[in-house]
């Protein structure tokens, strides 16, 4: 389950479907994501083909991230069985 989202734009969309603040034009893949996240029990449960999940290093460490659209990735981190501080971030 997701508990907690570093951006208020994301936040926002997977509670609405609101799509106006999103830096990326991928929606659906972004809802993908998402969804999947919430459902996950452990960060490696989002090692999926075509997600580029990987474990973040340096002030990062402890940190996940998955591939959401060009520079875009969802980057969390883990709790028991729960992603929390969800992002969606710039790497470039």
């Amino acid at each position: 389950m997701i508990r907690s989202f570093r951006s208020k734009s994301l936040k926002r969309f997977a509670a609405t479907g609101d799509v106006s603040k999103l830096p990326v034009r991928k929606a659906d893949r972004i809802r993908r994501i998402l969804l999947l996240l919430d459902t996950a029990v452990a960060p490696a449960k989002m090692d999926i083909a075509g997600f580029r999940f990987h474990a973040l290093k340096g002030e990062e460490k402890g940190r996940f991230a998955v591939w959401a659209s060009e520079n875009y990735r969802i980057t969390f981190g883990w709790s028991g069985e729960d992603a929390i501080d969800v992002g969606l971030e710039d790497y470039h």
